[in-house]
């Protein structure tokens, strides 16, 4: 007779990814797909990259805060860490929550991706048809350097960083049978009872709205810097 599995060894859905999370990473996804299509090509099409540019600075800034007052495993204290825990994770020795929200790998992709593309887009200056809200604060040599990094190797450190992300995605289905996209949409994780879900609530949902208004309020005052 097969004896009944110990409570423990269960595992339960646990909400890992709140809401407002898996609205700023879809809502990423849609704009940096944007941004890459309108910058390839270029032209009247730059108007939309620029505003997509600002949704993106807007996105980020949500993220910033919300790593600081957002669910449990959107919080930077949970995922951001150092080299040493990097290494760890690579050679197989990661610490249990590792798995449960963003492995410490990913943190790092996530926030190299978003923050060169922004900053070097800011103070742009191509002389032709783009000019970032930023860039009459700099030197006109910074601003051409700024560009240059933006629609060069930038560019291509944000594609190399998105196929990277894609690929970790596929591994994890294809090697180690865990498909990681379901939970970016429900927000649940099959994981041991005692694992500590994230807060979801309506109360963390206006939450997070307020923080959505400061963060669109800081975009539009960092874009109105460069109308003197």
């Amino acid at each position: 007779m097969t004896s009944a599995p110990h409570p423990n060894t269960d595992h339960i859905p646990v909400r890992v990814w709140d809401l407002p999370t898996r609205l700023f990473h879809w809502l990423l996804v849609a704009a940096v797909v944007g941004l890459v299509i309108t910058g390839n090509l270029g032209g009247n099409w730059m108007t939309w990259h620029q505003r997509l540019g600002y949704a993106v600075l807007a996105l980020l800034g949500f993220r910033l805060l919300w790593g600081l007052v957002g669910g449990r495993w959107s919080r930077f204290q949970h995922f951001v860490c150092g080299p040493g825990a990097v290494l760890d994770y690579l050679r197989g020795r990661g610490r249990p929550h590792d798995e449960v929200g963003h492995s410490p790998l990913g943190a790092l992709s996530v926030l190299a991706m978003l923050a060169v593309q922004v900053g070097t887009g800011l103070i742009s200056d191509d002389e032709i048809a783009f000019v970032g809200p930023l860039a009459r604060f700099v030197a006109s040599d910074t601003a051409y350097a700024a560009t240059a990094f933006h629609k060069g190797w930038g560019k291509l450190l944000v594609l190399g960083l998105i196929a990277l992300h894609i690929a970790a995605i596929a591994y994890y289905r294809l090697r180690r049978g865990k498909s990681l996209l379901p939970a970016m949409l429900h927000g649940d994780k099959t994981l041991p009872p005692d694992t500590p879900a994230s807060a979801d609530g309506w109360r963390q949902r206006l939450l997070a709205l307020a923080v959505a208004v400061a963060s669109v309020a800081a975009t539009v005052a960092v874009v109105n810097l460069g109308n003197p």
